[in-house]
């Protein structure tokens, strides 16, 4: 799936005049992160594994000598620890970044984030923030069965004070890992491990922010709208080129934040085409896709020629190991296809 995904609309300004340079979404997070430890003495990074070893995906390869130990932690095998560590470091005027080995692992974290984190700033009248920033990597389709194949951001993107970002290409990644970074909110990064390499695009090398918040219309259409994010966003763009063969136009908006999430573009896109298909690999009940089927249903209903669709993971506990069990599982871009087909002919 290797495929170059470019922004078609520059953001924060012109990108025409900037030196652009190819990059994997993992090489994208690597130097995002890198620019701004370069720029800020507050920000650093703990997690396991992520000093002389560069992480278990080699996000922060090379950090250790180009920063020292003081600024990349190597942490104990305890989520809790490093969730617990980092906001305790963000209360003290730092700009933590964690890791989270999968997001498999994260449950031990969850009091730190859900229960600590995300009320500082309610629960002091916002006289206290915790700038901190929680990566950490998701989803199916690696072979990595039950304990590191989980998508986790149903019970995320449902917390108040949390902000969460889910990017699908290297662009993104980086201007909105930087901004991130540079938020006074706990933020939840999370980044599709199939597509940290396998996904590669242009990214400039000046520097540059995305705004939190805000979706983008990776393709224009006028027939269906077609709304996703993560890795399930490329399976989509690849079955809108299939619809296009059959005359059929399929406009593609990537959520890129989840919490919160961009109502604006998003009844934009369906009040001018009519019919919308929701995907995620996460699970449909209760997941991402309710939510903005919700905010669909509610302000745009008199707009619609047929039913909300969703096409997202089944409702099994998590992901199946057997290969087989696996791509019945996973969404792509056939299943996309047929979906749409079918949305287009009601």
């Amino acid at each position: 799936m290797a495929r170059s995904l470019n922004p078609p609309r520059p953001f924060v300004r012109s990108l025409e005049e900037d030196l652009m340079t190819v990059k994997s979404i993992i090489e994208a997070i690597r130097e995002a992160m890198h620019e701004e430890m370069a720029a800020d003495t507050r920000v650093m990074v703990l997690g396991e594994d992520v000093g002389t070893r560069g992480g278990v995906f080699l996000a922060t390869q090379g950090f250790i000598d180009d920063f020292g130990e003081n600024r990349v932690i190597d942490t104990p095998l305890g989520e809790s620890s490093i969730a617990g560590v980092a906001l305790g470091l963000a209360f003290k005027g730092l700009r933590p970044i964690a890791e989270i080995q999968f997001s498999d692992f994260w449950w031990y974290a969850a009091n730190q984030i859900l229960g600590e984190a995300s009320r500082v700033s309610y629960g002091t009248n916002g006289n206290l923030s915790a700038p901190l920033v929680v990566r950490i990597p998701y989803g199916g389709g690696v072979r990595g069965g039950l304990f590191h194949s989980q998508n986790i951001e149903s019970y995320l993107y449902n917390t108040p004070g949390l902000k969460v970002i889910a990017p699908s290409n290297p662009y993104d990644a980086k201007g909105l890992l930087k901004s991130a970074i540079r938020d006074n909110n706990p933020v939840i990064f999370l980044e599709h491990k199939k597509i940290y390499r396998a996904v590669r695009g242009e990214v400039p090398e000046d520097d540059y922010t995305i705004p939190i918040g805000v979706a983008d219309v990776k393709r224009q259409g006028d027939d269906i709208t077609l709304i996703g994010y993560g890795l399930v966003l490329h399976y989509g763009l690849e079955a809108a080129a299939n619809l296009e063969d059959e005359g059929v136009s399929v406009e593609v908006v990537d959520l890129r934040t989840l919490r919160p999430l961009d109502k604006d573009t998003i009844l934009s896109s369906v009040k001018k085409t009519s019919k919308v298909l929701i995907i995620h690999e996460a699970n449909t009940t209760g997941g991402v896709g309710a939510e903005v089927s919700a905010i669909i249903s509610e302000s745009a209903f008199e707009y619609l020629d047929a039913p909300i669709s969703r096409l997202c993971g089944p409702d099994i506990p998590t992901m199946p190991f057997a290969p087989t069990l696996e791509d019945a599982y996973m969404l792509n871009t056939e299943k996309i296809t047929v979906a749409l087909r079918e949305l287009a002919a009601y």
